[in-house]
């Protein structure tokens, strides 16, 4: 009987005639918590699709073994019935149904003749939110209720009721707050003990070493090292993702801070299902030329839906005016807050950043395409000139433009959004998540990027939920909570602790709060 509860033994996946994986070996111990880490486009979504058997027995070579026995699996219910569980780093949630129906989709608890049984639903997804320290949230409404983070939770907690043997997590923490992230680490360390193994898949490596017994790297579809967690450290896991050192995570901040240019003045956002309830309240801000200005807050705090009201992107009732340059400007549409010069990278990017169904250029030029356009006839030459550039300065992995975007791994996504959204050279850019499911090596990218928009003068407010890149590239932090403009701190010195006294304390004082200037939003 082998020591191992999983063994996969030369993979190899291909994908029009490119190899994804080229002969990947992993192995998994019960109870047992191993780390794959890898850069964007690594390969690491691609194996465990394998696993899963999203990719079914047949597309792919090797040999899977499941306590010691061959898998062949040709559907993601007949792993699922084995006891391997998969929660994908875009959530498959069904917004529209509720929190308890979504936790049992395809599991329901029934009574005699077929009627769904909800008293025992609503009971025991009542019991799995409160494992996940969730009791205020109601598990009748339906999913679109709640927050990227809070949904992240109910995948989470859907997967724990299917009582998996492996459960595998793609990036689960990548929109959840340090709190929600503690949460989760405690159930993983729970899991283990319980005899319950995990894949941990998170570019979070802070995480990676806090929970994994081991750790196995991939590097373009190959296996670079498999080692025990006691004898590595974070700078020797990057060193084996990027095939290089990494001397700093957050590039210099290094460029001029100028006049006021944008305002946000009294923006007030009231819950779409509850419009007596305001997610945000009365928040006024002002940003500078060349300024970088995190927004930073916990999960649900109003972050998202702020941001979205300066866009035109929030769908429910909304006040507040928005001034770029000393001038009001509409922001009623996105398409009317792009020409005015404001563009926004959403927080989803997969159901608001891309078009699934057309190619990785056509969704970069997307936000441009009447500039490409003769007498009614897009000019291709010229698109894919732009298109090649993008693809070039963001280090975009792909091996065509024309492959659907939806082929390309979740960071590779991201890059593409930014790219789409800096096609119209905007004076004001704001970032939700900017670097959600994206590696370190590629972070550091998008950070010397956002760094070098900032020195070109253009002013950009980042929301993130990993405060240590909110202090890393911002020159300003203002803190939400609760809806309300909780802190304004200039970052020099500026703690973790500080703003999160700031997030949770409606009393909190800054201690460091800069003077209003007098062009500036109070």
């Amino acid at each position: 009987m082998s020591e191992y509860l999983l063994e996969m033994r030369g993979i190899v996946k291909e994908f029009s005639g490119v190899r994804a994986l080229n002969g990947i070996d992993l192995k998994v111990r019960p109870g047992e918590c191993v780390g794959l880490c890898g850069e964007n486009g690594a390969g690491k979504s691609t194996l465990m699709k394998v696993l899963s058997a999203v990719y079914p027995h047949g597309t792919w070579e090797g040999e899977i073994r499941w306590e010691g026995q061959p898998l062949q699996a040709r559907s993601i219910r007949e792993t699922e019935a084995a006891g391997i569980v998969i929660i994908h780093q875009e959530l498959m949630l069904v917004p529209q149904l509720s929190v308890a129906e979504n936790i049992f989709l395809g599991h329901e608890i029934t009574l005699p003749g077929g009627r769904m049984n909800y008293a025992a639903m609503y009971q025991r997804a009542d019991e799995l939110v409160r494992e996940l320290k969730m009791p205020e949230m109601n598990v009748a409404l339906p999913v679109l209720n709640y927050g990227g983070g809070h949904q992240q939770l109910i995948e989470i907690a859907k997967a724990i009721n299917k009582r998996a043997k492996l459960l595998i997590l793609d990036e689960p923490s990548s929109s959840l707050s340090a709190s929600e992230i503690a949460v989760l680490l405690d159930i993983i360390r729970d899991l283990k003990q319980k005899g319950v193994a995990c894949v941990y898949i998170s570019h979070k490596l802070d995480e990676v070493a806090a929970v994994c017994d081991t750790i196995s790297v991939i590097r373009d579809g190959r296996h670079i090292a498999t080692q025990p967690m006691t004898t590595l450290d974070v700078d020797h896991i990057v060193s084996l993702m990027v095939g290089r050192e990494i001397d700093a995570l957050y590039p210099p901040r290094e460029h001029d801070v100028g006049e006021v240019v944008f305002e946000a003045r009294n923006i007030t956002c009231f819950d779409v299902n509850r419009p007596e309830r305001k997610k945000v309240d009365d928040i006024s801000f002002s940003v500078r030329r060349g300024e970088i200005v995190g927004i930073a807050g916990l999960v649900g705090a109003g972050r998202t839906e702020l941001v979205s009201a300066l866009f035109g992107a929030y769908p429910g009732k909304h006040s507040g005016e928005v001034w770029l340059n000393g001038q009001q400007i509409d922001v009623s549409t996105p398409l009317k807050a792009i020409r005015a010069g404001l563009c926004m990278v959403p927080e989803d990017r997969k159901q608001h950043g891309i078009v699934p169904d057309l190619g990785v250029g056509q969704n970069i030029t997307l936000s441009v395409l009447d500039q490409f356009s003769r007498r009614g006839k897009v000019d291709q030459e010229a698109e894919l000139q732009t298109v090649h550039g993008e693809i070039a300065r963001l280090r975009l992995k792909t091996a065509s433009p024309f492959l659907p975007i939806t082929g390309l791994s979740g960071g590779n996504q991201q890059k593409a959004v930014l790219a789409k959204m800096l096609q119209p050279k905007p004076r004001v850019l704001i970032l939700d998540e900017p670097t959600r499911g994206v590696d370190v090596g590629a972070k550091y990218e998008i950070y010397k990027l956002i760094i070098d928009l900032a020195a070109e003068g253009v002013a950009v407010i980042m929301v993130s939920s990993e405060l240590p890149e909110v202090l890393g590239i911002s020159d300003r932090v203002l803190v939400v909570g609760e809806g309300r403009l909780r802190g304004d701190f200039i970052n020099q010195g500026l703690t973790q602790e500080t703003v999160l006294a700031a997030a949770i304390n409606v009393n909190a004082i800054p201690s460091n709060q800069p003077a209003a200037p007098e062009e500036a939003v109070a």
